[in-house]
């Protein structure tokens, strides 16, 4: 006997947005009713052709079925937010359908490739033999191709992801020929900047940290207000250090002292640099005591990055003296009255360490959680 489960996946709920209905939908009839009711509420919806290509199939199985095989229709559906949220809510109705049918094998009926991502969450739970695309047949003209770009504009999701981008190059691109030569040049020149850019923050997985960081503000209201006003001071504060940093480029004025001069320049920008830092540490540290996840590895980290500074300022601050001609004295009273600082650090670093472990290690002794 072999069981064989057909399944459709609605990754972002176009079916619990438009219709109500929570996955997962099992059985043909169940399903048939759902390919009706989102049918009815948005003709034009590419999840309904989705939905009754899994029931073709599911019928041509039952019809070519050997006797005691068993055939099972299911329609997992995700969540509004696509992405970790969606993933989560599919494998915990897949692992459901799973458990009540005991499936032998799986064929997956999509209607395009964001439903077929999904392929590796429900291949870790049952074997897919099969993957079966719905593609919407069409008009192939100048029609067919003027509708596609007008449905796509009018669909939230693509609107952000095709106008957005195109309106920034044609605003950038506008306002280079407006301004006067020089300034104009800057402008246009800074277009494949930007879109270099962004190319990298995708490819090296910078947007999705930075779209993880805007929903944990929008979950967390409170904190987020708070949070958003320190990240402000970030942004203000690495402002401030390129400003300090080209200030103290533009005063030096010694011939032949490079590196002096690009010492200095790092020297003067990196007070507002940990500055920086620790602030948009604390704004981490604010939504996590918010969603009840803090860490003490963010005050460690904190901590580390001020051990980190006190050892830099100290080092530039006897670099730049030698490199100017000042006599320095390299014995043991000096370098410790100069090292000072650092050293008070350390020792506050591993008292900050010492007490995290603690915390974690009393923690789990005591199955409380004490916010570490």
């Amino acid at each position: 006997m072999t069981r064989t489960l057909v399944l459709t996946v609605d990754r972002d709920d176009d079916l619990g947005k438009k219709t109500s209905i929570r996955g997962p939908v099992v059985g043909r009839r169940q399903v048939l009713t759902s390919a009706l009711k989102l049918g009815i509420a948005d003709p034009e919806e590419s999840d309904t052709n989705a939905i009754l290509g899994a029931l073709s199939q599911f019928d041509k199985l039952v019809e070519s079925k050997a006797e005691g095989d068993e055939v099972q229709v299911a329609i997992l559906t995700g969540d509004e937010k696509v992405g970790v949220r969606s993933d989560r809510a599919i494998a915990a109705q897949l692992e459901e359908v799973v458990s009540a049918f005991q499936p032998d094998q799986a064929l997956l009926v999509t209607d395009g490739a964001e439903d077929e991502s999904v392929l590796p969450i429900i291949q870790s739970q049952v074997r897919v033999d099969h993957v079966e695309k719905v593609i919407v047949k069409q008009s192939k003209g100048i029609e067919g191709t003027y509708y596609y770009i007008v449905k796509a504009l009018e669909d939230e999701k693509w609107r952000s992801r095709i106008m957005i981008p195109v309106g920034a190059v044609m605003a950038i691109f506008g306002l280079g020929i407006m301004l006067p030569n020089e300034i104009g040049g800057v402008v246009i020149g800074a277009l494949p900047l930007v879109l270099g850019l962004y190319i990298f923050s995708k490819g090296a997985g910078i947007e999705s940290t930075v779209n993880r960081v805007i929903q944990e503000m929008r979950e967390n209201a409170d904190a987020a207000m708070f949070s958003s006003l320190l990240w402000t001071a970030t942004l203000f504060s690495a402002i401030f250090a390129v400003a300090e940093g080209w200030r103290a480029f533009g005063s030096y004025d010694a011939p032949g002292a490079s590196s002096v001069m690009w010492l200095n320049v790092i020297h003067s920008s990196l007070a507002w640099t940990v500055i920086a830092f620790l602030t948009s540490t604390a704004g981490f540290m604010l939504l996590r005591l918010k969603r009840g996840s803090f860490s003490g590895s963010l005050i460690v980290l904190s901590v580390f990055g001020m051990v980190v500074y006190s050892f830099l300022n100290s080092a530039l601050d006897i670099a730049i003296r030698v490199l100017d001609g000042e006599a320095y004295t390299f014995s043991v009273n000096t370098i410790l009255a100069d090292l000072a600082d650092p050293i008070i650090w350390v020792v506050v670093l591993w008292t900050v360490t010492t007490i995290v472990r603690s915390l974690k290690a009393r923690q789990v002794q005591s199955e409380r959680y004490w916010g570490i």
